[in-house]
């Protein structure tokens, strides 16, 4: 769920305004997984951005305060979630740690980077959630290593159903800062899109694995 509308409002501005997030329906992108999508989200660039990396870790520092108290440590889901999850711990003064989708073949062999003892509270910052496969993966090697996880914070979430009943079959709280129904809202009311482009990333976004950009 969204922090509150006020903030989800803030953060699609923002995201459209430095194209952290580009929309196009008539031009569709390729995804890695093959999908084509008429969005494209990198949070990444946030971080080359001074004022709004600012405002992303201040109101994730704020949010984690308030709803989960202070844990022991903020986990960054690796490698998009690094500098973001780093800047949150910065602001609230405390250690951070990382999480690599699997374990390293060389060296430590290690999976988690950083210190992190059993028995510590940590909360996972994520900078983009889809189907939520690889955040959940990060929260499993967190669990096995016996590290208690009250929950996780993302910058923005496409709002599919398989990413909800993902976090609902594993029991992780998630707490977004934006999402794809207010980064539409958001879209139209500036005129960054039309109400014909508006359905067509509605159609999009009920079943994205099957949707076709002539159709």
């Amino acid at each position: 769920m969204i922090i509150d509308k006020q903030t989800a409002k803030k953060t699609a501005e923002v995201l459209l305004q430095i194209n952290a997030i580009k929309l196009q329906p008539s031009e569709p992108f390729t995804w890695a997984s093959g999908w084509k999508s008429p969005i494209y989200c990198d949070n990444r660039i946030i971080l080359s951005y001074p004022t709004i990396r600012n405002y992303v870790r201040e109101t994730m520092g704020r949010h984690i305060e308030n709803y989960y108290g202070k844990p022991d440590a903020i986990a960054g889901v690796a490698t998009g979630a690094i500098g973001i999850g780093m800047l949150v711990a910065e602001y609230l003064n405390l250690p951070f740690i990382y999480v690599r989708p699997e374990a390293k073949g060389h060296g430590r062999q290690n999976q988690i980077e950083g210190q992190i003892e059993s028995g510590q509270n940590v909360v996972v910052v994520e900078d983009l959630i889809s189907t939520g496969k690889s955040s959940l993966n990060a929260v499993k090697a967190l669990k096995d290593a016996r590290v208690n996880v009250k929950g996780m914070v993302a910058i923005f979430t496409y709002g599919f159903n398989v990413a909800t009943e993902n976090f609902k079959k594993n029991n992780v709280t998630l707490h977004t800062l934006s999402n794809y129904e207010c980064l539409l809202d958001q879209a139209l009311d500036t005129r960054y899109i039309s109400e014909k482009e508006l359905k067509t990333l509605a159609v999009w976004n009920s079943n994205p694995g099957k949707w076709n950009s002539k159709s």
